[in-house]
């Protein structure tokens, strides 16, 4: 027991910069401040002095603030393991050197913060403040307009998101609404006059110009959502339209809600268990199953010109044809609107007078007239493409004028 060593830590003096004149007054304030080991230890004799440091060997000056703390935050978090609670005077520099002193020649630490007491032992020393680094000026390559692309943006991560044609639309101030336009309104005048001449020779006639409509009304409706091609969801919708179609014809117009309601509740039921069975994702599925059983609905309603009367298909085809040609005049939206519906009520009594409605032809004319000026602001919805105005925007009037001229031709006849 009696030959251990005891432990002996040994202090580093803070370092100053190399300044020939006060170094032997640093030394000797040095030696004069450092305290012997005078605890009880194992052995009870005198233990050495700490040797001084080599005077030729001074690292280099760190910069100090006016209160005698080294300037760098890096440092003294560092360091900051080391540090003791303030205190003044010679013994606190006294005891921090018995405790965490360094051997100065053998292992020195250039930026070791400063003990307090040794702070008060030399003189106060206020250096100039380092002059702040000065900004790199940009190269040829890095400097603006050098060699950069005008356009670009900076780099990312994970790439900047495609801005839809409606985004482009809203963030430029224009409406996302752009109306199908002249070439639509003459095919679903076309359309529609095809729909008002077959109701007059018969219900089998009647059949051919139906079954286009439904057709169209089925892809519009995808694409007017954004999902193309779809084809499994266009044939579901189209074959629960020709199911519609059929079951009209085998269960006669006295029986058409049944026949119609029916189908759309079995066609709802068959997309949701479709759609079940899709490995997709839940948004995905739900986005498809909304899509599939509104086309379908669309399609199968679109049966009632099939399940109206002769005469009240004849008038409100003709006056969804008249509507929407006026509705494509270049005019603002409220007058072409009126112009619209004015037409639509006129071509109504005129129609009318030819069959057997006479003048209440004009309140069927107005009400299949409303109804197709909604589907044709539906088919002008969120920035629409060419191809949408050329299946949505021709087939969705017609097919939402079907309930009109089913209900208004019940109740006028």
């Amino acid at each position: 027991m009696s030959n251990q060593q005891p432990y002996e830590p040994q202090f580093e003096p803070p370092h100053e910069g190399h300044d020939p004149y006060q170094q032997p007054q640093q030394q000797a304030d040095w030696q004069q401040h450092t305290q012997q080991w005078e605890g009880q230890t194992w052995e009870t004799q005198v233990q050495p002095t700490t040797p001084a440091a080599d005077p030729a060997y001074t690292p280099p000056r760190t910069p100090r603030t006016p209160e005698g703390r080294q300037a760098p935050q890096g440092h003294q978090q560092a360091h900051q393991g080391y540090a003791e609670p303030q205190g003044t005077g010679h013994s606190q520099g006294g005891a921090h050197a018995q405790a965490y002193g360094y051997d100065a020649a053998a292992r020195p630490l250039p930026q070791e913060p400063a003990v307090q007491g040794w702070d008060h032992a030399r003189p106060q020393q206020h250096p100039e403040a380092p002059a702040p680094m000065a900004a790199p000026a940009p190269t040829a390559g890095n400097a603006p307009g050098a060699g950069a692309a005008p356009g670009y943006g900076p780099a990312t991560v994970t790439g900047n998101a495609r801005v839809t044609d409606a985004q482009r639309a809203r963030a430029e101030g224009r409406s996302p609404v752009i109306e199908p336009g002249i070439q639509p309104a003459a095919l679903t005048a076309v359309l529609a006059l095809l729909l008002s001449g077959t109701a007059a020779i018969g219900e089998y006639a009647l059949v051919v110009p139906l079954v286009l409509l439904q057709a169209v009304t089925a892809a519009g409706w995808f694409r007017l959502n954004g999902m193309w091609p779809a084809r499994q969801g266009i044939a579901l919708a189209f074959l629960g339209a020709v199911t519609a179609d059929v079951v009209l014809l085998a269960a006669g117009r006295e029986n058409a809600p049944a026949a119609i309601l029916g189908t759309l509740g079995v066609w709802v039921l068959l997309t949701l268990v479709l759609q079940l069975r899709s490995h997709a994702d839940p948004d995905t599925r739900m986005y498809g199953l909304m899509a599939t059983v509104v086309s379908a609905a669309l399609s199968i309603i679109a049966a009632g010109h099939l399940a109206a009367e002769p005469d009240a298909v004849t008038v409100g085809a003709a006056a969804v044809a008249v509507a929407i040609l006026a509705r494509a005049l270049p005019l603002p939206t409220a007058a072409s609107v009126v112009v619209a519906l004015l037409a639509a009520t006129g071509a109504g009594f005129v129609v009318g007078g030819m069959t057997d409605l006479g003048g209440q032809g004009a309140v069927l004319g107005l009400g299949a007239g409303v109804c197709a000026l909604i589907g044709h602001r539906v088919a002008s919805y969120d920035y629409p493409s060419r191809f949408v105005h050329f299946t949505a925007g021709v087939a969705l009037p017609l097919a939402a004028a079907a309930p009109a001229v089913y209900l208004l031709g019940r109740a006028l006849s």
